[in-house]
């Protein structure tokens, strides 16, 4: 089955359809769930190693604005997620996301932006805590595009798709195992600044 869909993910990635999805994709993951960018991003420049930053770029673009949109989203859904919390009795709770939010917001967006952690996480949690939108497009810009440039070199060298082709299922479980502990690690790193 991962054969298939790496097969699947290969035509695409040279189908004339490709830059466009490509955006669209990145900017889905920074609103909702959805396969992370990566994936398309590896896959097109495997496909066509010459486009590589252009590809980068788009994906990079995509993914800020989509994290705009989230962004914007968040902020409408402060206000709900206030009288939710007030009719539950912890009215307090948002007021303390949002100063916890403010003295780390910039750290959260950094750290998660470049690790396999769904962008949305960070991208709703900015907008929720009405986090300084300028501060949060420039980070969202840095660590996606310092992820997605890195993800196209890596795939730009000359043996890499022989490589993904021989390795392709070891890949995928480290990329599942990469996903878990970073996981792990975050919630660890969350916890204690929480404290």
């Amino acid at each position: 089955m991962l054969r298939s869909l790496y097969a699947w993910a290969m035509r695409l990635a040279a189908s004339r359809y490709a830059p466009l999805a490509l955006p669209v994709n990145a900017a889905i993951e920074a609103v909702a769930p959805f396969v992370p960018p990566d994936v398309m991003l590896a896959a097109m420049v495997l496909a066509r190693r010459e486009r590589a930053w252009f590809y980068a770029a788009l994906c990079t673009l995509g993914s800020v604005a989509g994290g705009c949109v989230a962004y914007a989203l968040g902020a409408t859904a402060s206000e709900w997620a206030r009288h939710f919390l007030a009719s539950i009795g912890r009215a307090q709770a948002l007021d303390a996301f949002n100063a916890l939010y403010a003295k780390v917001g910039l750290a959260v967006i950094l750290i998660k932006g470049l690790t396999p952690v769904p962008f949305m996480v960070v991208t709703w949690a900015s907008g929720i805590a009405h986090f300084s939108l300028p501060v949060f497009i420039g980070a969202s810009l840095v660590t996606r595009g310092g992820r997605f440039f890195l993800g196209a070199a890596l795939m730009q060298h000359p043996k890499a798709k022989d490589f993904v082709d021989r390795n392709l299922t070891v890949l995928a479980i480290a990329g599942v195992i990469l996903i878990v502990v970073a996981l792990v690690l975050l919630k660890l790193v969350e916890t204690h600044a929480g404290k």
